[in-house]
């Protein structure tokens, strides 16, 4: 299989849908200078090839009633696979946790929760502290966001 290497067009594809993810084809394909069929096509082969993996739509925390974010950093007794693994698959259980990384470092694990007030978050930590082979938990509230991206810096792509 010959691979596929993306060119300024693609790139500037990606760029946009990242930062918009509701444009219609149509402007798409007006912004990267297509007609709208080879637009379309190429929007559909880079989803393929796993640029894109999916569009979604960005909701203010504060206007739906979780403006508690929570970073939590936890250390397990044991750095070992099974562990590893148990925890990551309770993780992927709990719809609190908005984001879960692997570390290296101090800790093993730091995820990013959000709730509604504290006892929720309390309710939340009594369920994490249950799960078998934690060996700390270190929680630092946000008092405000002051940077919040989610669009990947292409620049040297494009």
């Amino acid at each position: 299989m010959t691979e596929y290497k993306l060119d300024n067009i693609d790139w500037k594809i990606i760029n946009i849908l990242q930062s918009d993810g509701g444009i219609s084809n149509l402007e798409l394909a007006d912004k990267v200078c297509l007609s709208p069929s080879p637009c379309s096509r190429r929007v559909k082969n880079l989803e393929a090839l796993g640029y894109i993996t999916k569009r979604v739509t960005l909701i203010d925390p504060m206007k739906v009633g979780l403006p508690v974010t929570v970073f939590v950093q936890i250390t397990l007794h044991h750095q070992v696979k099974k562990d590893l693994d148990h925890f990551a698959q309770q993780v992927l259980n709990w719809p609190e946790v908005m984001e879960c990384y692997l570390m290296t470092g101090d800790f093993d694990y730091l995820i990013r929760v959000v709730t509604p007030d504290l006892l929720a978050y309390q309710y939340f930590l009594d369920k994490l502290t249950q799960v078998e082979g934690l060996d700390h938990v270190k929680s630092s509230f946000s008092l405000k966001p002051i940077c919040y991206k989610t669009e990947l810096p292409l620049g040297h792509l494009i």
